[in-house]
């Protein structure tokens, strides 16, 4: 009896097994003067992009100021999410993690997202209460009150 075994190597530029929407940025804060090109060139620093657009209004053809960028792989996704912050064309601009249309109303839509807002605290709140009560749905990095 004899058995084979084959194996198939892929390499890191094709992430068959990487899902679009989980390799894509919304970036938002564009210049008015950013283009498809000097986009690409900025985020290629982290990695290969399968995808990149500067969004532009269909009957004026000006900028609508966001645009979004596609990695090749999720890893490199996050190399340039851990690079923040991001500046193009000279204006600081904000990556996020690009939800669909259709998962943007869905409940869970950013578990991607690990910073989280919390408002209408008491004003006498401390940090570690807050820390506390977060710690018991995962590791808390970083536990911050913000006052006016």
């Amino acid at each position: 009896m004899t058995s084979s075994l084959s194996t198939a190597v892929t390499s890191k530029s094709e992430s068959p097994k990487e899902p679009k929407q989980l390799r894509k940025l919304f970036i938002g804060g564009l210049s008015f003067e950013t283009t498809d090109a000097s986009l690409r060139s900025h985020s290629e620093q982290w990695g290969m992009l399968t995808d990149c657009v500067a969004m532009r209004d269909p009957n004026t053809n000006r900028s609508r100021g966001f645009g979004f960028v596609t990695y090749a792989t999720m890893e490199e996704v996050d190399a340039a999410m851990n690079a923040r912050p991001h500046k193009v064309d000279g204006r600081v601009v904000e990556p996020k993690r690009a939800v669909s249309r259709e998962d943007f109303q869905r409940p869970g839509a950013h578990l991607t997202t690990k910073k989280i807002f919390v408002s209408g605290i008491k004003e006498d709140t401390e940090e570690h209460y807050l820390r506390d009560y977060f710690e018991q749905y995962g590791k808390t990095e970083v536990t911050e009150i913000m006052t006016d």
